[in-house]
């Protein structure tokens, strides 16, 4: 009997527990009831024509949806997405199977922008998504090109000191590489017999010419001025100094050795001759290289070769020196592109008179560069994925179209747009993230309708 009053208890009290959670699943299912958008308090059952709610989406992350309105971690309402929304006029079943069957990489036939879509959003939510518009302008657009060139010498302002007759080098002025020397400092002292044999033709032919001075035949004192100076210019075109001729013809004695100028003032960056040593015409003996002006060569990225212009400003500036600032100019583009690289070889000049800038050393290049009126964005507007360039243009009343744009000059502030914006449209500059995200929901939403 104990037993049986046992069974009876848990057999009662088992159906007291399904009635418990019959009653709770009733009250729950009729709370959610009430809490449907279409049930609260106040309003009365949706109308035929009213716009069919979907779902709910999180604003933060289009990812996260609730088919009953919520709030997100920040307490931003879940935000609506309705049945219609998107909606485009019926297509034939061509039409449809071609949709359904597209590639995400193929052009909306609406935006032209794959897997984007134009939106809609209520003034409320743009406000909330923070969304902040500028327009786009004409105007001039200025930009830098940095890169880091390398100092290298003014080809044009490098001497190579030869001799033209056959010595002997008796005495060396210029005993290192590296010594400055100036225009018209002695070099060395050479002995020629083919020198010395001019000096004594020089000396004849002034002998000559005060002879035939004395002649009343002008013709024959012109013969003998043409040879003075024939004597003269030969040793002129040996190198002989003017000043050297001037004292020979003033003392009328040859010299043993002649002593050879300076062409030019500069730094000696090469040397190949010893005192003592014999020397040949042509043979090279010093070279020396006027750096009060120098050459600075930079690598440009292909990308920017198009910018590059002859006469561009170049401002030069260096890491190790901060007081060093010179302003140059672009003097020479090469023609050829670094295969290895991958880069063009811009040439610069600069004034160099204080010496700062030596061959071998790397300087940081700035080149300015103007484009005059052409139509700017904020570069904050422009979503470059790589691939593609998207900007959201606002059509008004919180109407939003994703478009490909090309680009052109950029600085940190703004860039040039080639296409697919026109001057006086107004773009997205902020929340840019939030409208892709809507577009590509969007764009998602239409497809399955299709």
């Amino acid at each position: 009997m104990a037993n049986e009053s046992s069974k009876k208890r848990g057999f009662t009290l088992l159906q007291g527990i399904l009635c418990i959670l019959f009653a709770v699943a009733t009250i729950e299912g009729a709370l959610y009831f009430l809490r449907s958008p279409s049930n609260l308090e106040g309003t009365s059952p949706r109308p035929s024509g009213e716009r069919k709610i979907l779902f709910y989406r999180n604003p933060m992350n289009p990812a996260i949806t609730s088919q009953v309105p919520a709030k997100d971690e920040m307490g931003m309402d879940y935000i609506a997405v309705y049945e219609d929304e998107g909606k485009t006029p019926k297509k034939t079943a061509e039409q449809e199977a071609e949709d359904f069957f597209a590639s995400d990489t193929e052009p909306s036939k609406v935006t032209g922008v794959p897997g984007l879509s134009p939106i809609t959003l209520s003034s409320r939510e743009v406000l909330l998504a923070g969304v902040v518009t500028a327009p786009a302008v004409r105007e001039t657009l200025q930009s830098d090109i940095r890169t880091v060139g390398r100092v290298v010498s003014d080809e044009t302002r490098i001497k190579r000191v030869q001799t033209k007759v056959s010595g002997w080098v008796e005495k060396l002025d210029v005993n290192y590489t590296g010594q400055r020397v100036r225009k018209d400092d002695p070099v060395l002292s050479i002995y020629s017999p083919e020198l010395l044999s001019s000096q004594e033709e020089f000396l004849q032919a002034l002998r000559t010419a005060k002879q035939l001075a004395k002649s009343s035949d002008p013709e024959t004192r012109k013969f003998g001025d043409e040879l003075q100076t024939s004597a003269r210019q030969r040793l002129r075109l040996f190198d002989v100094p003017d000043a050297f001729i001037h004292e020979l013809e003033k003392e009328g004695k040859t010299r043993r050795a002649i002593t050879l100028m300076a062409p030019v003032s500069g730094f000696v960056m090469g040397k190949a001759v010893f005192e003592g040593q014999q020397v040949e015409p042509g043979q090279e003996l010093f070279v020396i290289t006027d750096l009060s002006r120098i050459w600075v060569e930079a690598d440009f990225y292909e990308y920017e070769a198009s910018t590059l212009q002859t006469g561009q400003e170049a401002v030069l500036t260096s890491s190790y020196d901060p007081d060093l600032n010179l302003t140059g100019s672009v003097s020479y583009i090469y023609p050829f592109l670094n295969p290895e690289r991958r880069t063009l070889t811009a040439r610069m000049e600069f004034s160099n008179d204080h010496l700062l800038l030596k061959p071998g050393m790397f300087v940081d290049v700035s080149l300015k560069m103007t484009t005059e009126s052409v139509v700017v964005i904020p570069a904050s507007a422009v979503m470059d994925s790589g691939v593609r360039k998207v900007v959201f243009v606002s059509l008004g009343d919180g109407r939003f179209e994703p478009r490909e744009i090309r680009t052109g000059v950029r600085n940190k502030a703004f860039v040039q747009v080639l296409s697919g914006v026109e001057a006086g449209e107004n773009v997205a500059v902020k929340a840019n993230f939030l409208l892709d995200s809507e577009s590509r929901l969007q764009a998602i939403i239409q497809g399955l309708k299709k």
